[in-house]
């Protein structure tokens, strides 16, 4: 991994908001980009004397720690806030929502308009938990992250894209500060299976200028969480005008990547951790990189056994040498 990559103190999840971007329309990439309340707060709002003050309060509790409460179900909801699940039912209902399903959904949207490193940060040091905990809470959910991406994960759409990378002249994958390691790991393994890919590193204009070249026969690939990186959106929206096949990989079908890309893929970044987690999207990758690898299986197997071949030359050529051995 290139040493850019470790650079950032908070990664791609929690720049500062000035480095943010929200979109209201995503057929629209200039102007004003940003965005009003959410879905759940426009039906907050609008719910008015439907919500007695009880339900209110719940309310407002829910939105106000969303990064803990999207992925309850409404029984653990219900346990969380000492209410009966039926009250969790009501309530939404009062809303307008007919399946809990569509309420969670909105909840998360909502949670990724919200995070920061102090806002996930302060909701974790609420809750009393020692050290121990805390990590085992974090790895808890790094799992129901990949249980998310795995039960909603779509494999026909990881095909497409495979044909769509087997089809490409080039492959440009844009992510930035902690997500320039994922796509430093997918451009590598894309050039590994013979592919012309590359993930730049560095300036907004050397991303920028390399976006410019692409034509429609390239495809670019954007990767970015939460609010969404202003550089990597600028990118995918100049790819758009440039009519370059885009492809998103996001935590979010709302987030600005998804919204403004050909296609993408979800994956949570969801921790109680500032840092974010990217176990999730890492095996995302893994299964872009083997659909990729089984689309061609011939051409990937040459490609791996030459580099394989010149592994053993090149340990062959620098093995120890016993003492007294010659060099020739």
């Amino acid at each position: 991994m290139p040493p850019s990559c470790g650079m950032a103190v908070l990664g791609d999840l929690y720049l500062n908001r000035s480095n943010r971007i929200r979109l209201s329309n995503a057929s629209q990439p200039s102007g004003d980009l940003r965005q009003g309340p959410t879905t759940l707060e426009k039906r907050f709002t609008s719910a008015g004397e439907k919500l007695n003050p009880s339900r209110r309060k719940l309310l407002r509790l829910i939105l106000e720690n969303p990064e803990d409460t999207f992925f309850l179900s409404s029984r653990e909801l219900a346990k969380r806030y000492k209410v009966d699940a039926a009250t969790i039912v009501r309530t939404i209902q009062a809303l307008g929502y007919n399946k809990y399903a569509e309420f969670t959904a909105d909840l998360r949207a909502h949670f990724v308009t919200q995070i920061t490193p102090y806002a996930v940060l302060k909701a974790a040091s609420k809750e009393k938990r020692t050290v121990a905990d805390r990590i085992r809470h974090g790895m808890e959910m790094d799992l129901r992250n990949l249980q998310a991406l795995q039960s909603s994960l779509n494999p026909e759409k990881i095909i497409a894209l495979s044909k769509r990378v087997k089809r490409a002249r080039r492959i440009l994958i844009v992510g930035i500060d902690l997500a320039a390691g994922l796509s430093w790991h997918l451009g590598y393994g894309l050039m590994t299976l013979g592919f012309n890919a590359e993930a730049p590193v560095g300036s907004t204009g050397n991303v920028q200028r390399r976006v410019r070249s692409l034509n429609r026969q390239d495809l670019l690939i954007a990767i970015s969480f939460g609010q969404c990186l202003r550089d990597t959106v600028e990118a995918a929206i100049r790819a758009k005008k440039l009519r370059v096949p885009t492809f998103g990989i996001t935590d979010s079908e709302t987030s600005p990547i998804a919204r403004i890309c050909d296609d993408s893929c979800i994956a949570s970044v969801a921790s109680p951790s500032f840092g974010g987690s990217y176990v999730a999207p890492s095996s995302l990758l893994g299964t872009i990189l083997i659909a990729c690898a089984h689309t061609q299986t011939a051409r990937s197997l040459e490609l791996l056994r030459r580099s394989e071949e010149e592994d053993r030359a090149d340990h062959r050529w620098y093995r120890p040498r016993n003492h007294g051995e010659s060099v020739e």
